[in-house]
């Protein structure tokens, strides 16, 4: 025989077992009681566990929030007007990069908290970032605001009706 009749031969048992298979599993799915019990039980296990591992992350991201923020403000901030400015326009830049990058929201979520940190009227730069900045770095700096709690921002969110429907605010 020919290599390219046993390579056709191969393939099409291969073939008609896969689709074999598929009507036998479609059909015990459909007659089988303790089949499809089985199938819902293992359903709802995969969920629980996503579930899990979905808090486990949000746990993770958390601490990992919380510690930029306390590295953020152990390290210091300028306090001169020339620095201040400077720091606060290579974080902004800094900010959009990984912003745009979409590969480290915490990291972005910190420059623009480190820009909003040295800005003189953290309220105002807040309403711009409500139009500017991605959603999930959004709540992601919200949480690092609530973090600082010698940053005052005011009603974060409140004042701005634009703010509060977009869904963007804190509260």
């Amino acid at each position: 025989m020919k290599t390219s009749t046993i390579v056709s031969i191969s393939v099409g048992t291969a073939v008609t077992g896969l689709i074999a298979y598929a009507a036998y599993f479609d059909y015990k799915r459909r007659n089988d009681p303790g089949f499809r019990k089985a199938l819902k039980r293992e359903s709802r296990r995969q969920a629980r566990i996503a579930k899990e591992e979905a808090e486990i992350q949000g746990k993770r991201q958390r601490e990992e929030i919380k510690l930029a923020v306390q590295e953020a403000i152990e390290e210091g901030f300028p306090t001169d007007v020339e620095e201040k400015e400077a720091f606060f326009m290579q974080q902004i830049a800094q900010g959009e990069a990984l912003a745009g990058d979409g590969s480290d929201p915490v990291g972005a979520a910190l420059c623009f908290y480190k820009g909003l940190k040295v800005y003189p009227e953290p309220s105002s730069l807040i309403r711009i970032y409500d139009n500017t900045v991605p959603k999930e770095i959004l709540e992601i700096l919200a949480v690092m605001v609530a973090q600082d709690k010698s940053l005052k921002v005011g009603d974060f969110g409140a004042s701005s009706d634009r703010g509060s429907e977009s869904g963007h605010g804190v509260e």
